[in-house]
Parts: structure tokens; C-alpha cells; sequence
């Protein structure tokens, strides 16, 4: 799981940016100050870092070049209501890997991370099924060439199943697995099922009367 790292002082905007963190399968953690900051990137390990420029304690900007140097690993997006083209220059030379001027939508947000660790991570594991494609390590699925955005929960039934093909998953199972100890009713993963039918094509996900669900590796050949 990604951990990202808010910096941001105005606590509604850092809330409403980690609630659709954590929707998407974000670990995420909270800093209102440099100070903050500084602290807990001394302590934990992130992969990426949303960063407020004006600060309590001063413009984190001027922290840019000491982080990139201290952790290399970690991705940076500014966060800002400073939306001159100067100022997006001048945080994209000294190390921001993008820049998003407020008001943002936070679904913007999300899309620019996702855009940011599709560039940056390794291939890692891929199934492939005739036109089907999953990317397990990237939340990534692709029919043809074509990318099919999942939500990150269908995106993870979709590789359990498919991961385990030769085995049928109780809705149960799927709940276990995938919601871990979140309280999800039955109808949810029948929900979920049905999205991904319509959105990758019916035939991958049989349903077993009276068990569950399985993958068909064959799909593409119904």
C-alpha cells in the first residue's frame, strides 16, 4: 500500500484530501507545519508527499532540494493557491514532480498521484488473459490498449480472482480479503462484481450457484 504524507495547515482541505486518500487504498498520515513534517519524515517512510507551500512556520518550498536530496524515492505534488506560471516554473525546477493550484478537485488530485506512480514504478506483476491485461502492482487493467479505470476495491477483487483462478471465492471470502475488517454487506460484493462485468466484459467473472465467484482465464474465447 502507498503511503502519501499531507502538509497542509487549513485542516478542512487536509480532511477532505485524506478522506479520498484512504477511499482510494492510500495509507496516508498528517502535517500542519514544516516542523511536522520534517519530524515524521525523520521517523516513517512515504512514497509521496502533498505539499502546501505557505506554512506556518514558513515556505516549504524552500525545503524542496533537501528533501529531494534526503529521499530521492519519495514523489512531490504542490498543493497551492500561489498559481502564477512563475511559481509553478520555479516548483517544478527545484524538484515537484507536478503542481495543482486551489481550488482543486479532489478527484484531480487522485488522478495526478495515479498518473505520478504509473510513471515512476517498475512493471512488476501482469496477468495476461488474451486482450486482458492486469497490472497487480500498478492498479492498472487494460483491454487492447486501452486502460479501464476500476475503483481501487474493484481492482483488487479483480486480481484476487484472477490470481486465483482456479478457485471459487464465497462473497465471504471476498469481504475477508478485500475489505479486511470493514463491516460490508453481501449485496456490496455483488455490486462491485456487476461493475466490473460491465466495464471488462461479463465473461471473466463466473458466477457459481450457490458458492461464489471464480475467474475464467478463458473469457476472451466466449
Amino acid at each position: 500500500m502507498k503511503r502519501i504524507l499531507i502538509v497542509e495547515d487549513d485542516v478542512p482541505i487536509r480532511e477532505v484530501l485524506a478522506k479520498f486518500l484512504i477511499s482510494e487504498n492510500y495509507e496516508v498520515e498528517e502535517a500542519g507545519s514544516i516542523l511536522e513534517m520534517r519530524e515524521k519524515l525523520e521517523n516513517e517512510k512515504y512514497d509521496m508527499i502533498l505539499l502546501d507551500i505557505m506554512l506556518p512556520d514558513g515556505f516549504s518550498i524552500d525545503e524542496l532540494p533537501e528533501i529531494k536530496i534526503n529521499y530521492p524515492e519519495i514523489g512531490i505534488i504542490i498543493i497551492s493557491a500561489r498559481d502564477s506560471d512563475i511559481d509553478k516554473i520555479y516548483g517544478l525546477e527545484i524538484g515537484a514532480d507536478d503542481y495543482i493550484t486551489k481550488p482543486f478537485n479532489p478527484r484531480e488530485v487522485i488522478a495526478r498521484i495515479k498518473a505520478y506512480f504509473r510513471r515512476t514504478s517498475n512493471t512488476g506483476e501482469i496477468l495476461r488473459f488474451g486482450n486482458l491485461k492486469i497490472y497487480c502492482d500498478n492498479y492498472i487493467v487494460k483491454i487492447g490498449d486501452k486502460e479501464v479505470e476500476l475503483t481501487s476495491k474493484e481492482f483488487e477483487i479483480l486480481c484476487l480472482l484472477a490470481k486465483n483462478s482456479n478457485k471459487v471465492f464465497s462473497r465471504d471470502e471476498i469481504i475477508k480479503r478485500v475489505w479486511e475488517d470493514e463491516f460490508i454487506s453481501d449485496r456490496a460484493v455483488d455490486v462491485h462484481i456487476s461493475n466490473l462485468r460491465d466495464k471488462i466484459g461479463k465473461h471473466w467473472i463466473v458466477t457459481v450457484r450457490g458458492m461464489g465467484y471464480r475467474f475464467n482465464t478463458r473469457g476472451y474465447d466466449v
